[in-house]
């Protein structure tokens, strides 16, 4: 399913996504394919979902008009 049809079927609202498709340029992930898993009324219970999201899964709002995730590289640190 394209972002596009999932903003026009629940408009203005967070959704559970499964990432089916992307494509990476510099550093940054580009969402091209997606399953909605389902849609999450409160932000609240958004911010719960998002924080336990494993592998391919993401929580997104649909006011967004593409998905892009910012990949970043945890560096390791080191105690003395």
């Amino acid at each position: 399913m394209q972002w596009q049809e999932v903003r026009s079927i629940y408009p203005d609202q967070y959704v559970l996504l499964e990432i089916l498709d992307s494509h990476t340029k510099d550093n940054i992930q580009f969402v091209d394919d997606v399953a909605l898993v389902r849609a999450i009324q409160d932000p609240n219970e958004a911010t719960r979902v998002l924080l336990n999201c494993k592998n391919n899964n993401i929580v997104y709002h649909t006011g967004q008009e593409k998905i892009t995730i910012e990949l970043r590289n945890h560096p390791l640190y080191r105690s003395r």
